[in-house]
């Protein structure tokens, strides 16, 4: 059956704003010529929007791209690179295109990644350290004050992939003050994307921000003519719209937060997340919340006995969820009482005939 809302990749419910849709069509009347071999212009941009000198900014196809030019520049084959697991399905991945080990460590029970672990994972093999904050998939952050002691006991052969994905989602939070973060770690490379918030995950244009030393190094993977023009133009075109995107953005939280409250009022243990997507966690009967949203039409993103992540889509679609969801903790909360209810009417009904043996033997 076709999918009605999908819910599993984390996109964003909106398509491009108007005027991101007008660059985007003028930059495909000049198809026949190349852009530029590389995209120094939208590098510029970039460093203006986030306060942070041109040399400071590594551009790439997606933040997946640039994480994967980090890789190809500081790990060599047998090294190993380590990251709290579950996390982004892609850096084991980028992890084995590079011949590198992995070291996934285990999140902390209430789904936030362990840093203490993750120190105590580092050894002399380690390249690659990744901390994502907001989290994917858990939503959870790190906060400033952690992540600065963790950097202050990252030994500086390592270098600190810091994934921010998901950080324009991240409101009413404390937030790291990136700039400063890079003057003391030149270890430090921040990932950004124009996928998420900017809703334009089709057009793969991410970027880095790091010390100069190290984004000259990141650089030196990129492809040429790699950033094509349309996606050029769009980012362009969005950074001048950022109060747009700005509202756009706080319409997505306000369903997230909506979400959030109507499944905690209907027993789901939900926990505060802060990107554009929640986090079900078992124990809570994700399975079964799986299987309802499917036959819904829902897709989310399934983990089995383990968790499940639902993109925030439009209101459309939340209601969708909520009505798939209705009863789902209840039932299977039912349906676990219902085993110890027939174990305690035997239990009772053993004592009571022991009772009356010892009534009758009395009598």
């Amino acid at each position: 059956m076709p999918v009605l809302h999908r819910l599993a990749l984390n996109e964003s419910p909106y398509p491009p704003l108007p005027s991101v849709r007008r660059a985007m069509r003028r930059a495909v009347a000049q198809a026949h010529r190349y852009p530029q071999f590389y995209p120094d212009e939208l590098t510029e941009r970039i460093a203006a929007c986030c306060r942070v000198s041109p040399d400071r900014v590594a551009v790439g196809s997606g933040s997946v791209g640039v994480a994967l030019q980090l890789l190809q520049a500081v790990v060599e084959p047998g090294d190993t690179v380590a990251y709290a697991w579950r996390t982004f399905d892609a850096y084991p991945l980028l992890a084995a295109m590079v011949g590198a080990h992995t070291v996934p460590v285990p999140l902390a029970q209430d789904g936030s990644q362990d840093l203490d672990a993750l120190l105590a994972a580092l050894d002399d093999r380690t390249r690659v350290v990744v901390l994502c904050s907001p989290h994917n998939p858990t939503g959870t952050l790190v906060t400033p004050d952690a992540l600065a002691g963790f950097l202050r006991r990252v030994p500086r052969h390592i270098t600190v992939l810091l994934d921010e994905a998901y950080v324009e989602f991240a409101r009413d939070a404390d937030l790291p003050d990136t700039p400063a973060l890079l003057d003391h770690h030149p270890n430090l490379l921040v990932l950004r994307t124009f996928s998420k918030a900017y809703g334009l995950a089709a057009l793969r244009v991410g970027y880095g921000l790091g010390a100069p030393d190290l984004v000259a190094r990141v650089r030196r993977h990129q492809l040429p003519f790699g950033i094509n023009a349309v996606a050029a133009a769009a980012v362009k075109a969005s950074l001048q719209a950022a109060g747009e995107l700005r509202r756009r953005v706080d319409s997505i939280v306000a369903e997230r937060d909506r979400l959030h409250h109507r499944l905690h009022q209907r027993g789901w243990h939900i926990r505060p997340g802060h990107a554009n997507s929640v986090w079900f966690a078992a124990p809570d009967p994700v399975d079964q919340a799986a299987a309802a949203l499917t036959a819904a039409r829902v897709q989310a993103r399934h983990y089995p006995g383990e968790g499940l992540r639902l993109t925030v889509g439009s209101r459309e679609a939340n209601d969708a969820v909520l009505a798939a969801l209705a009863g789902v903790s209840r039932r299977a909360a039912s349906e676990e009482r219902a085993p110890r209810a027939r174990q305690d009417a035997a239990v009772g009904a053993h004592h009571r005939r022991l009772l009356r043996g010892g009534s009758q033997q009395m009598s």
